[in-house]
């Protein structure tokens, strides 16, 4: 029996085809019921293409169950609409056409979608969303709140700032996470959580209830003047830690939040419940919604900050902004609660939501004599240590003394407050504005700028911070016609470099750190990046802390060291900007040659696709187009697979056009 076999825009043949014998396979006989079985309504078979009901011979036809397949769908793939239903697989509709490149069209059940995101997802990521931005929200409020408890205390200053942060943070925080990692293997992730956050809750409320209107009762201040009188001006931060210990630990619960809420509990829940395409498409949006968390706490602190103008005289004004903002600590930390308890109720129980299948990398454990080794070995890492640990001092040489002129300026609790509320906020903005420039100077202007432009502004504002510090006396009468003193100015000037400080790092300094391991090799990468975690991290934000110490120690108090900490700060600096350039000049070249590298694999690639894609071209001059597709679906749902088929067909084109045909569901 022979046919000629007509295009019809189903299949791609020659514009003349030829004459060639066609001899339908036994398995296919069985695979095809007749087109009134599958179609028995005239209606639906006028939508099928008339070459789909191609008329066979009777002998050809007797041989295929017709209204035994209507009766007995499992046994034919073709009666669709039975068949899918049965099975619950995606069913192919009738008008759906094999296209000439050899791909095929199978329409699937969609999921439910809101906006273009699918439901399941909304479930797992609103929750996040709205988790995130209390948690942040809260952050702000005590960040800026613990600020203003140490500095503006009787009898502290913001000397003490650095000797809280190295013998009374980091101790605890070694001793919380020892206590964590013994909870984590007795608990389970639910009772983890909550054990872990609700004493956080507990103790701000009962701080601005209970300790703060207490603190005259509880504060050792007798105790705290004997022993400064004994020891020295030069001990004042020292010994304000026992003065106002019932702060200090405020300041340190706070501090404490930032690292355990947000970093801990929130991002391991996170990471817990999506899946890694859903992390990639979402993560980057709760960057977004942490700056406009700091816009509106900002807000938040200024409001409450300012109610002392409205109060009689007498009243302890920051006394009250303390409980209002406390209040709003506790009501999010309740609803975080809820929400996690929520997301676990009825969402991560849910299985038909997809769960996340990552697995955790192992990170190499290097001790410190191998990760000195390490950073000594390669030029290229010590220039990438060179950039944290610089980042980290510099940071902590002016914030510490930025925060003793704001104290001066603003020595009332509310007017300090107030202030770091519009600095927040400032933060937010700046730092919402960079994360979206970020990806612009990188693209247009390379690693090398985008690298140097954050100790670039470090050194012109830190210039200017010190100079209105130590020369400010001349420069009176032009910032007095500007309405400003030195002082003043030496405040704003130094918000603005931790404005850009604490943006930069996020939009600018944190992906240049990340891209400049791409193009080391995979063992330098992985050593050297653990080297830098062990030595580099710990050693940038303890060594600004423990170089204000000896300057304070030595010097007698801040404002006499303040003239050497703009040395150092200077000297660290340029030695930023060195490291960054010489990084550059490295980076480049590398950076060059795996895109190189990524080209050469991708031409490699596309080489042997174009060569099949052409042999295909080839084999389709022959027999067997009909075969190509029918043993293409054949293979393809669950059936004999093509090697079962090979030995019917007939040429070995057959077998290779149906791999690049396949279709894919």
């Amino acid at each position: 029996m022979e046919r000629v076999i007509s295009t019809k825009g189903l299949l791609s043949l020659p514009p003349k085809p030829q004459t060639r014998p066609f001899h339908p396979l036994h398995t296919l006989r069985r695979r095809f019921p007749s087109a009134a079985a599958c179609f028995p309504s005239p209606a639906l078979r006028a939508h099928v293409p008339t070459s789909a009901l191609h008329d066979f011979s009777s002998k050809e036809r007797s041989s295929i169950p017709g209204p035994t397949a209507a009766a007995n769908p499992e046994k034919s793939h073709l009666c669709l609409g039975l068949w899918a239903e049965r099975r619950k697989v995606p069913t192919f509709r009738a008008g759906a056409v094999i296209p000439a490149d050899g791909t095929s069209f199978v329409e699937e059940e969609e999921k439910p979608k809101f906006l273009g995101i699918e439901i399941s997802t909304l479930k797992k990521i609103i929750p996040l969303g709205v988790m995130f931005f209390c948690i942040l929200f809260n952050y702000t409020i005590l960040r800026d709140t613990k600020d203003v408890l140490v500095v503006t205390a009787k009898g502290s200053s913001a000397e003490i700032i650095p000797f809280l942060k190295t013998w009374v943070n980091l101790p605890m925080a070694v001793g919380f996470m020892l206590l964590y990692t013994k909870l984590s293997n007795v608990l389970s992730k639910e009772a983890l959580f909550y054990t872990v956050i609700l004493p956080f809750i507990a103790f701000f409320g009962a701080f601005s209830f209970v300790l703060y209107p207490l603190r005259d009762a509880i504060h050792p201040t007798a105790l705290a003047d004997k022993l400064l009188a004994a020891l020295g001006p030069s001990f004042l931060g020292p010994v304000a830690i026992l003065r106002i210990w019932s702060f200090c630990l405020f300041y340190v619960m706070a501090e404490l939040w930032g690292s355990v809420v947000i970093s801990v509990l929130f991002w391991g829940f996170a990471n817990q419940i999506t899946t890694v395409e859903e992390a990639k498409e979402f993560y980057p949006l709760f960057g977004l919604g942490a700056n406009i968390a700091l816009i509106f706490s900002g807000r938040t602190v200024k409001y409450f900050s300012n109610l002392r103008k409205n109060l009689g005289p007498g009243v302890d004004g920051w006394a009250i902004s303390l409980k209002g903002m406390m209040s709003i600590v506790v009501l999010l930390g309740l609803i975080i609660c809820a929400i996690y308890w929520g997301v676990n109720k009825f969402v991560v129980n849910d299985p038909s939501l997809p769960r996340s299948d990552r697995k955790k990398k192992e990170k190499p454990k290097l001790g410190m004599n191998e990760s000195l080794k390490v950073l000594l070995s390669s030029r290229y890492v010590r220039d990438l240590a060179t950039l944290v640990v610089a980042y980290g001092i510099s940071i902590n040489l002016v914030e510490v003394t930025w925060k003793s002129k704001l104290k001066a300026q603003f020595p009332s609790p509310n007017e300090y407050s107030s202030f770091m509320g519009d600095f927040s906020t400032a933060t937010g903005v700046a730092t919402f504005t960079m994360m979206l420039l970020g990806r612009l100077i990188l693209r247009k202007f390379g690693w090398g700028v985008a690298a140097m432009i954050t100790p670039t502004v470090l050194l012109l504002t830190g210039v200017g911070f010190f100079s209105l510090i130590l020369f400010g006396e001349p420069l009176t009468p032009l910032l007095g016609s500007l309405g400003m003193t030195p002082l003043l100015a030496a405040v704003y000037v130094g918000a603005l470099q931790n404005i850009f400080s604490k943006s930069a790092k996020y939009s600018l300094f944190d992906p240049c750190k990340e891209m400049a391991y791409i193009p080391l090799d995979e063992e330098m990468k992985v050593k050297g990046k653990a080297a830098i975690d062990v030595v580099c991290n710990p050693l940038g934000k303890s060594g600004g802390a423990l170089i204000q110490q000896f300057m304070i120690l030595t010097f007698g108090s801040l404002a006499n060291s303040t003239p050497y900490l703009g040395g150092i700060l200077l000297v660290i600096v340029l030695a930023w900007l060195g490291a960054a350039r010489s990084l550059d000049s490295q980076f480049s070249p590398l950076a060059k040659q795996e895109l190189e590298k990524e080209k050469m694999l991708q031409e490699k690639v596309k080489e042997p696709s174009m060569e099949a894609t052409k042999e295909d071209n080839d084999g389709s001059k022959g027999n067997g187009s009909v075969h190509e597709s029918v043993s293409s679906d054949y293979s393809s749902n669950g059936s004999p697979s093509k090697q079962e088929l090979a030995p019917e067909s007939e040429g070995s084109s057959e077998t290779s056009s149906s791999e690049q045909g396949s279709p894919v569901r």
